[in-house]
């Protein structure tokens, strides 16, 4: 069968044959109609994701939409390696299965599964977000900051704060539900930015902050831990939630003292820190959603034979979406 296959940790995968999979008692044997390119697909297929696997070659893709051996339309979720998503078919544990709604087609679905998940786990299942309360989400402008300013209004939020780099980015994200925007630059060639940025998120604080839903980690993130240690009345309890690190920073050096001078509850959301079916259940509910909410994003649709000429060029907006099958 057709697949992309990767020979070697932190090798591209390259368009070509791998053996037909022959499903184990317990598991789906599914014939693969699409899977987006996701930063947690590439990491995984790079071995450098705490989740990945050692054995090469394998097959790239943690998810994607196909059709069982039985006609269902399912949603599937990490095959066992050597197997993954892109390709022709994949075998998956039934228990990683998950039926799409019959109004949701295929290439959404593929899209914002993964995005989708990470911001609902977020705000329902590690911040618990209640009606009315303020939920910043910081870097807003990526395609799962886009769906949890979104997702964040659709389930209550009174006050939806966006942060990112691109400003022109952010004025998009507030036509999506965002009620504030602010830009930041930060960095070597930008030695005012922290401050500037503090001293804006200081007074976006003063009026109350509930959540930080954070993409970026990195100076944006030891900021805004900053910013609500500084502004936050005290013992006011703040959920800070780090999802991702697309600032490509893994670490931060952050002072005790903005720990010990506020109420503020530090946690991470993700594989191992969600429970799988809770993870499972969470993506179910973004596919329910889709069409109430009005959810949106935006895709690029191609071929799998160009794995190899774009795997390196995207991960983001608009989300890269294989065809397959």
């Amino acid at each position: 069968m057709k697949a992309a296959v990767v020979t070697a940790p932190g090798k591209a995968p390259v368009y070509g044959d791998f053996e037909t999979p022959v499903p184990r008692p317990g598991e789906e044997l599914i014939s693969v109609r699409a899977s987006a390119l996701s930063h947690f697909s590439k990491s995984r297929a790079a071995g450098s994701h705490y989740s990945a696997g050692s054995a090469f070659p394998a097959i790239a893709g943690s998810d994607g939409v196909g059709i069982t051996q039985d006609g269902r339309r399912v949603y599937f979720v990490l095959p066992d390696a050597p197997f993954g998503a892109l390709a022709e078919l994949c075998p998956v544990r039934s228990s990683q299965c998950i039926e799409l709604p019959d109004a949701l087609d295929e290439i959404t679905a593929a899209a914002i599964a993964n995005p989708g998940m990470s911001a609902w786990a977020a705000l329902v299942e590690r911040a618990h977000l209640v009606a009315g309360e303020t939920v910043l989400v910081n870097g807003a402008t990526g395609t799962a900051g886009r769906l949890a300013v979104q997702l964040a209004k659709y389930l209550g939020a009174g006050k939806v704060i966006a942060t990112g780099r691109n400003l022109e980015a952010l004025e998009e994200v507030k036509k999506l539900g965002a009620d504030i925007a602010i830009p930041f630059l930060l960095g070597s060639q930008h030695p005012s930015g922290a401050k500037e940025y503090e001293e804006a998120l200081k007074q976006v604080f003063a009026s109350g902050i509930d959540i930080v839903i954070d993409y970026l980690w990195g100076e944006s993130a030891k900021t805004i831990i900053v910013a609500i240690a500084k502004s936050v009345e005290d013992s006011t309890p703040v959920r800070f939630v780090h999802v991702g690190e697309a600032g490509s920073e893994a670490t931060i050096d952050l002072p005790g003292a903005a720990l010990r001078s506020s109420a503020i509850l530090l946690m991470g959301s993700g594989v191992k820190s969600v429970r799988m079916a809770v993870l499972l259940q969470a993506i179910k509910s973004v596919f329910e959603t889709v069409h109430p909410a009005g959810l949106k994003i935006a895709t690029t649709v191609l071929p799998l034979s160009k794995v190899e000429e774009v795997w390196d060029k995207a991960a983001g907006k608009p989300r890269v979406v294989f065809s397959i099958g």
